[in-house]
């Protein structure tokens, strides 16, 4: 894809996926927009992209708020003129069975999680779709296709981010404007920082890192594809789930009941 005169904007862009992918189109030399609730992140963050020569906008913003979320576009569209690629990456999860987890943080990371994807395309496709350009690339999960013991609500999230995203990407065919999702499984990032993940292990042998689910946002950036599943080998699980449920749900339900419950019993 051809960057010049390009203008980007991640959310969730303070650490961890977001800050990877915009380093990732700093490197390119576009105009990249940082957006997250926390500005001294941000600022640490920008401070660092200097050094690629890409201008770097940074836009303080809790993505749950769709006035804030106005705002921001506003502010974007008056500076730039355009908006090019809309990575929508901002989410976390609580750890917890539905029985313990409280009904405000199931809310709270739906209304991150999916609400502020909602929010940050209905701002910008407009444009998009004046342009007949542009491309939005939807930061998942491999949870977004397999309901997962312990965070059924992040799941949840997940499942109607890939809804969404599969019938945006049908109702934009021939627009010039494209949607696609990346779905990584578990990545080492800051993800886990919420104090519910304090009883269990971080990461699994099988995690990735940040920079290489960048670089598949900055992939997805050009691609026709509705989704990318990173590593790619991981499609075999999910086709399999999609294509022999009722094999395949009570083996994968049985080994990440048995894994949460050995967690649990460690710690």
């Amino acid at each position: 894809m051809n960057y010049t005169n390009k203008v980007v904007v991640v959310t969730g862009a303070s650490s961890g996926i977001g800050e990877e992918s915009a380093a990732e189109f700093a490197r390119r030399r576009r105009s990249v927009v940082l957006v997250s609730r926390r500005k001294e992140k941000l600022d640490d963050v920008a401070k660092k992209l200097t050094k690629y020569g890409a201008e770097i906008l940074v836009c303080t913003c809790d993505v749950s708020q769709k006035q804030q979320v106005e705002q921001m576009s506003k502010t974007v569209l008056d500076k730039f003129g355009r908006i090019d690629i809309l990575v929508n990456n901002a989410g976390f999860a609580i750890y917890g069975s539905v029985l313990d987890i409280k009904i405000e943080e199931i809310e709270s990371q739906m209304a991150t999680n999916y609400l502020g994807m909602v929010y940050c395309t209905k701002a910008f496709l407009p444009k998009m779709l004046e342009q007949r350009s542009g491309h939005i690339v939807n930061v998942a999960s491999v949870a977004g296709s397999f309901g997962l013991p312990g965070i059924a609500s992040y799941c949840a999230s997940k499942f109607a981010m890939l809804g969404f995203s599969e019938g945006l990407y049908h109702e934009l065919k021939g627009t010039g404007v494209g949607v696609t999702v990346v779905s990584p499984i578990t990545v080492r990032t800051d993800f886990f920082v919420h104090p519910s993940f304090n009883s269990i292990p971080r990461y699994s042998p099988v995690s990735i890192s940040s920079k290489t689910v960048a670089k598949a946002v900055v992939r997805a950036s050009s691609s026709p594809r509705l989704e990318i599943i990173v590593p790619p080998v991981v499609r075999i699980a999910v086709w399999a789930k999609h294509t022999f449920p009722y094999l395949i749900n009570p083996i994968f339900g049985a080994a990440f009941r048995k894994a949460m419950n050995s967690k649990q019993k460690l710690h």
